[in-house]
């Protein structure tokens, strides 16, 4: 049996602290950035995660999502 979503949510989570304390040795525009990626990672709600059953995969298409809407956002703004 699969991970539950609640479980998935979790992982993510923990990926996202690992990454913040890797991004805390970056140095300027990187550690910038990092910390962006990890905000995208979080951003979204356990829904979004319904029906994966591996955390990297929802962390990364929960940034991937996240990408999309700013690209989106931003054709929108010209």
């Amino acid at each position: 049996m699969g991970r539950s979503v609640e479980e998935i949510k979790i992982y993510v989570d923990v990926i996202a602290n690992r990454w913040k304390k890797t991004s805390r040795a970056m140095l300027g525009l990187n550690r910038i950035y990092a910390e962006k990626v990890i905000q995208k990672m979080t951003a979204n709600s356990e829904t979004t995660f319904n029906g994966l059953i591996d955390p990297l995969e929802a962390a990364v298409f929960s940034v991937l999502i996240e990408m999309e809407r700013d690209l989106e956002e931003m054709k929108n703004a010209y």
